[in-house]
């Protein structure tokens, strides 16, 4: 029998499109899956205030009567008129090792894009820079993280057999923690600290992140406008995740300077990891998900960077001395020995740079790929 595409319009079909990928990596050492609510929030227009501005349909693939694939395609009216480049993206993307199944689902959205007058379809991406985006291209033995999306080797193989090809590439470190932080680090710190007369500020709760919050996402959209793809966040996006992500954070593990003035100026924001704990829960909270999740939270050895933005003032003066001081601080307190620190652009060298004086090495690489529509 040949393939299949079924679009996704009701609740339990949307349920089937995010537990596919469970089944498909079922006892995957490496493969990390995200928790259900959040994929479902994610992909609901009711929900994720990304729908402002987006279009989004989803499809799955079924042959032989079971579902060997899923995709999504996303219109993105915001990126088409900031960036000026009229493109679909594409995400949410698995199937089996089938050169048809992954045909089939290409040429679905392709159909859409050009019903849309688009000129390329570009991917993984997601409605936002905080989605996941990527396709694994290198570290295939290497074991995901929250923030990432995990795939096998064939994958990318097949997207090329399509005609995709690279348009950029985000690299991943996983770095040793020393035991205090380096003294190159500490003496910039203390330095820029002085120089600039900056304050860390100290939480008491993680509730006393609750009114930086706007700064924080002031500052993410600000210094990350000018990376690949990144559309700034609205306001109705930043409350949204805010509710969503803040409650779950461990103020130690979140890094706060201001200036002289009181101002935000540098965020950062890590977590201990919950990639283990995930996997344990395999993408579920109930009955007994959360529970791995809190013991992972409360002893770890292993963490994972999200969020840094520095005001682009004070970049390059360096305040990334005082945000990685703090950070070294709390995985010392906690007892992390190791972090990965999540993609950063290849072409990101000040990020890069900073693994200069840790102990790193670069074990993955994941690529957005992308295809001009004849």
């Amino acid at each position: 029998m040949g393939i299949t595409i079924v679009e996704v319009t009701s609740k339990k079909q949307l349920r089937q499109f995010v537990a596919f990928p469970l089944r498909l990596y079922k006892g995957h050492p490496y493969f990390v899956p995200p928790l259900n609510f959040d994929e479902l929030n994610t992909l609901q227009k009711k929900i994720n205030p990304a729908f402002d501005h987006c279009e989004a349909r989803y499809w799955l693939a079924y042959k032989n009567n079971e579902i060997v694939g899923r995709i999504a395609g996303i219109y993105n009216k915001a990126y088409v008129a900031k960036w000026k480049r009229a493109y679909m993206r594409f995400g949410w993307i698995d199937f089996i090792e089938d050169t048809e199944v992954v045909r089939a689902l290409m040429n679905t959205v392709e159909a859409w894009a050009k019903e849309k007058g688009l000129a390329a379809v570009h991917g993984p991406l997601g409605f936002t820079d905080l989605d996941y985006e990527g396709m694994l291209v290198e570290g295939y033995d290497e074991r995901g993280t929250m923030a990432t999306i995990y795939n096998y080797p064939y994958y990318p193989k097949l997207m090329e057999e399509l005609g995709y090809v690279k348009d950029v590439d985000w690299i991943e470190y996983r770095v040793n923690v020393p035991d205090q932080t380096p003294e190159y680090i500490h003496k910039i710190a203390e330095l820029v600290k002085r120089r600039y007369q900056l304050n860390v500020v100290h939480l008491k709760s993680a509730k006393d992140i609750l009114p930086y919050a706007k700064d924080i996402f002031r500052l993410v959209n600000e210094t990350y406008s000018e990376l690949y793809g990144v559309v700034e966040l609205t306001d109705k996006q930043a409350a949204y995740y805010t509710k969503m992500y803040f409650s779950m954070v461990k103020k130690d593990f979140v890094t706060l300077i201001t200036d002289k003035h009181n101002k935000l100026i540098c965020f950062g924001l890590t977590m201990p990891s919950l990639s283990a704990a995930l996997q344990k829960a395999k993408g579920s909270l109930f009955p007994f998900g959360f529970v791995h999740l809190l013991k992972a939270l409360k002893k770890n050895d292993e963490a994972d960077m999200y969020l840094v933005a520095i005001d682009k003032e004070y970049q390059g003066k360096g305040v990334n001395a005082l945000l990685m001081q703090q950070t070294n601080i709390a995985f010392n307190k906690f007892g992390i020995q190791y972090a990965e620190t999540n993609p950063e652009l290849e072409v990101n060298e000040k990020v890069q740079s900073i693994w200069e004086h840790y102990v790193a090495r670069q074990h993955k690489r994941r690529r957005c790929f992308i295809k001009q529509l004849q």
